[in-house]
């Protein structure tokens, strides 16, 4: 699910910055350039977890701030494929049901690959599943907020 990934990337430091350690600098600015964002092909970068080799600085004409090229390892998060997840409903829609981790939110579980017999309620807005047992059925809704396992089958965003 979280895995340490090797980038490189040329940090601009600016020159109000001059006055802190050098690592410090660049590991702020790396925080503010990539904390929190999707990186294709990488995953959502959690946090930077160390540099690993630091190139010389340049500072370049018209420009007063110092360029270094820099090798880090940051903390991704990438689930890989058929891995059991625990979130939690967010919320449901004729598309399927949305589920957050709490730090991200952009999961959806389609109605067809939702537990089957399983319907969506209109005037609940929730989807529930049609439980058969030798009593009959039971309908058990899956309610905002409530615990969800779920496997994953297929991502989009990265390739």
């Amino acid at each position: 699910m979280f895995v340490l990934v090797e980038m490189v990337d040329t940090v601009r430091i600016p020159p109000w910055l001059f006055e802190r350690r050098l690592n410090d600098a660049i590991a702020e600015e790396l925080n503010k350039k990539l904390a929190n964002k999707v990186v294709y092909k990488v995953g959502l970068c959690i946090c930077l977890y160390d540099i690993t080799k630091l190139e010389d600085s340049y500072i370049f004409p018209g420009d007063g701030a110092s360029h270094s090229k820099v090798h880090f390892r940051y903390v991704v998060f990438r689930p890989f494929l058929d891995e059991i997840i625990i979130g939690k409903i967010k919320g449901c829609s004729q598309e399927g049901v949305y589920v957050t981790l709490g730090f991200f939110d952009d999961i959806l579980i389609p109605p067809e690959s939702l537990q089957q017999p399983a319907k969506f309620d209109e005037t609940e807005q929730v989807w529930m599943w049609e439980y058969e047992t030798e009593e009959g059925t039971h309908d058990l809704y899956m309610d905002v907020g409530e615990d969800v396992r779920f496997r994953m089958v297929d991502e989009i965003g990265r390739a």
